[in-house]
């Protein structure tokens, strides 16, 4: 008996603590998996078909040959989806799991129903998703730690760079403690590699990944502020930092770990007000490094959401790269978090329905015949 079709459904990503410092070895980063999803669909098919709904790519055939899938369109936006299958079949290959046909079917959710994207990090959900739904569908039971390798080495090398953190997020579900395994030794170990066996069966010594809660009583609220921002070009103007000003980028990396490491306490000693220390110093750590490199990483309504946050009673920062989109503030009670979301409200913040998801990448729905 087989599995004829399988739905599995992956979650998005907030970046809470710790941001652009994680792309340094062994600097901490704390993420959490939110409730919006992207879902994979894979069914058992006499032909090769892919479906991307968002982008309105239907029915496009595939095939695989030479340990390589060959997609059969001409659209840039397909590469993410084509280089996961080809990451996952090579994984399946290598351990003689032959899969005949088969289509694939990726929808996201993660954005608003208008197309307004909320940066909960669609291409590495939509990766995740994909490795996900073929190794559930083919192998008993693939672990998390599996979906996540396989997912980091595919996101990896179709973007060329990246911490992982939202990788992992997708495939483990929970708030994480994370520490990237550095893209470009990945990058060297891929290109290296004999075998993806081989390269699962290396150290990843930059790598941890570590399962954190919350104290009870503190209450996450995101606020968005619009003008979605991209992640690559800030990341790349406040790395330029390193090697134009060494001495600033290390007092970065050193106020960032400071403020991860209150955060972290807090959590680990149920310490509200360590906790929010945590997250006013990592607040002023990407203020400061955003003014050194002339990148706005605060913007003014994303300092707005801020300061109320801190008027309140709780703290609040910009969730990922900033410059727009999401920030987070954690609140010491839910009238406080009820006040919070109604301060955003009149100062034109959108308060957003999205709360910690504890599961990474499972199994919605399948059929047997």
């Amino acid at each position: 008996m087989s599995k004829t079709s399988l739905t599995i459904k992956v979650p998005g990503k907030l970046m809470i603590a710790g941001e652009f410092a994680v792309l340094e070895p062994h600097h901490k980063l704390v993420v959490m998996a939110v409730n919006r999803f992207v879902y994979a669909t894979i069914e058992e098919s006499h032909e090769n078909f892919l479906t991307l709904e968002n982008f309105n790519l239907n029915h496009i055939t595939w095939d695989y040959e030479n340990s390589n899938i060959n997609v059969h369109a001409n659209d840039d936006r397909i590469r993410f989806a084509k280089d996961a299958m080809t990451i996952a079949l090579n994984f399946l290959e290598e351990n003689s799991i032959t899969t005949g046909g088969f289509s694939l079917k990726v929808k996201s959710e993660l954005d608003d129903i208008s197309g307004v994207k909320y940066g909960l990090g669609s291409s590495a959900a939509v990766v995740t998703s994909i490795i996900a739904a073929i190794l559930k569908k083919y192998l008993p039971n693939p672990s998390a730690s599996l979906i996540f390798k396989l997912a980091a080495i595919s996101h990896v090398k179709t973007q060329g760079n990246g911490s992982g953190a939202d990788v992992a997020a997708s495939s483990y579900g929970g708030m994480l403690k994370y520490a990237s395994f550095q893209a470009e030794w990945l990058k060297e170990m891929y290109r290296n590699a004999n075998s993806l066996m081989e390269l699962l069966e290396e150290n990843w010594s930059y790598l941890s990944v570590h399962p954190v809660s919350l104290p009870e009583n503190v209450h996450i609220c995101i606020g968005w502020t619009g003008n979605p921002a991209s992640t690559a070009k800030l990341v790349d103007k406040v790395l330029k930092l390193k090697q134009n000003n060494t001495s600033q980028f290390g007092q970065f990396l050193d106020d960032s770990a400071k403020a991860v490491t209150h955060f972290y306490q807090g959590m680990q000693q149920n310490d509200i007000d360590l906790l929010l220390s945590g997250v006013k110093k990592n607040r002023q750590a990407l203020s400061t490094v955003g003014n050194n490199t002339n990148v706005d990483i605060e913007t003014p309504l994303l300092g707005k959401l801020c300061d109320l946050a801190e008027q309140f009673g709780g703290a609040g920062k910009p969730s990922g790269a900033g410059g727009g989109d999401c920030g987070i503030a954690f609140m010491p009670s839910k009238e406080k978090a009820k006040d919070l979301f109604r301060a955003w409200e009149a100062a034109g913040i959108k308060p957003l329905d999205i709360e910690l998801y504890g599961t990474g990448a499972s199994t919605i729905s399948s059929s047997y015949h």
